[in-house]
């Protein structure tokens, strides 16, 4: 059971973690692409992890939600040419912030939420995972897409080094 602190915080304070979400990036110069974007845009790109976590910690990991949110931002991402370890590192700076919050502001001096934090930790983690599991399917697909229909590649050519079982294929 997650305590209830935790789901309130992530939804309340959603903003408040994409802050402290902005300037881990900032810090990242390998994150080229989300340093281009300004403070109010990156900031807005990051809030809606939070209440799709706190609704995953509060009543389960639902991997279609989970799965159609990100798929959407792997789509997204790649239509704005960021590169996919771009995309992976900054989702892995999103997690690093909550998990950093559970571990500091959450536990302060209390043995009681140390240990419901590190169990939460867990489940964060298997958030993020699948997360980055099916944003990069998400980018996967639209790669082919646009190669296929944009690029004119072939279809053959494409099966052969795209492995992946896409969602739109039947």
């Amino acid at each position: 059971m997650v305590d209830g602190l935790i789901i309130d915080t992530l939804n309340l304070n959603a903003r408040d973690f994409a802050l402290r979400w902005k300037d881990l990036i900032r810090k990242a110069p390998q994150l080229k692409h989300y340093n281009e974007m300004e403070d109010a845009v990156l900031i807005e790109a990051d809030i809606p992890f939070y209440p799709l976590l706190a609704r995953t910690l509060d009543r389960g990991l639902d991997r279609a939600l989970v799965g159609d949110f990100f798929v959407k931002l792997g789509k997204s991402r790649m239509n704005e040419g960021f590169p996919i370890s771009e995309v992976i590192y900054a989702i892995s700076l999103a997690e690093q912030v909550v998990i950093n919050y559970l571990m500091t502001d959450f536990v302060l001096d209390n043995t009681i939420r140390m240990y419901q934090a590190m169990g939460t930790v867990n489940r964060v983690a298997e958030f993020f995972l699948l997360g980055c599991f099916y944003l990069t399917k998400g980018f996967l697909e639209a790669t082919y897409t646009k190669m296929n229909k944009n690029d004119a590649v072939s279809e053959e050519f494409l099966r052969k080094y795209f492995k992946d079982d896409f969602f739109f294929k039947q």
